[in-house]
């Protein structure tokens, strides 16, 4: 995959993201996280797009998105990995609720 042109801000290594999952929690209809999507290149990049449109916190791990790519869309995350989940969110939960200075 071509090397997309550099955006301020934005890591070189998810503009050249071959592969990525989006997780989602909903207490209410889930017992744990789930896979809302996964997708590899183009699908990949539309992703991580959304992402950052949305101010959605990225965390990045090719082995952990490996993994999770192996699950169908609306799986719950298997039990083996509620602790690394669970500190992702919370990570990303509490990037959310920081308010950036200036």
């Amino acid at each position: 995959m071509a090397t997309q042109d550099k955006k301020p801000g934005i890591p070189e290594s998810l503009l050249n993201s071959t592969a990525a999952v989006a997780l989602g929690y909903q207490p209410d209809k889930h017992d744990a996280p789930h896979l809302i999507a996964h997708g590899e290149d183009a699908l990949a990049q539309a992703i991580i797009s959304l992402a950052l449109a949305h101010n959605i916190p990225i965390y990045e791990n090719a082995e952990l998105t490996r993994w999770l790519g192996q699950l169908q869309q609306d799986e719950e995350i298997p039990e083996a990995l509620y602790r690394v989940i669970a500190e992702i969110l919370a990570v990303g939960l509490s990037l959310r609720t920081q308010t950036p200075p200036g």
